[in-house]
């Protein structure tokens, strides 16, 4: 279900796209919402079908990450132009809600992508992501702030 309206949403940009002649990626764009909400208001099922919750949760974590991306490489470019380092790394034990290994992939892959902290490893058993990250001055807020943050989000996404 999820699939077809996904690709009813693309074919309706797609003819959006070549009605108006513009072969850009921001007409595209306007295409996609356009389409999306003909396909809203036409479903007689809205609050059941997965795909129209997913797309804005979608949205919102494309404008989440890259709200994550500017504040971590302000904090890491401050810390490179002061001469007082304010660092304080570590190691940290993130226990995981993740189960497949496309979440756990995703996971560690954007937390890999923010500057300042890396995925090192999972667990044997998968429960388990090891990160070091420069800016560990609380581990338990980090490890809230992952948890609440790109976990939270990326599962709403992909469950």
């Amino acid at each position: 279900m999820i699939k077809t309206k996904f690709l009813s949403n693309l074919l309706l940009s797609l003819i959006w796209v070549a009605i108006t002649g513009a072969f850009t990626v921001e007409n595209f764009l306007f295409g996609f919402a356009l389409s999306f909400f003909l396909l809203w208001v036409s479903a007689t099922d809205r609050r059941d079908n997965k795909y129209f919750n997913r797309i804005p949760k979608l949205v919102s974590f494309v404008f989440f990450f890259l709200y994550e991306l500017v504040k971590a490489n302000v904090q890491v470019a401050y810390d490179v132009i002061t001469p007082r380092h304010y660092m304080e790394p570590g190691i940290v034990k993130i226990p995981l809600d993740a189960e497949s290994d496309l979440e756990i992939t995703l996971l560690a892959n954007l937390i890999t992508l923010t500057p300042g902290t890396l995925s090192l490893d999972v667990s044997e058993d998968r429960k388990v992501l090891y990160v070091h990250a420069m800016y560990v001055k609380d581990k338990e807020a980090f490890i809230a702030s992952i948890k609440n943050g790109f976990e939270r989000k990326l599962l709403e996404i992909t469950r």
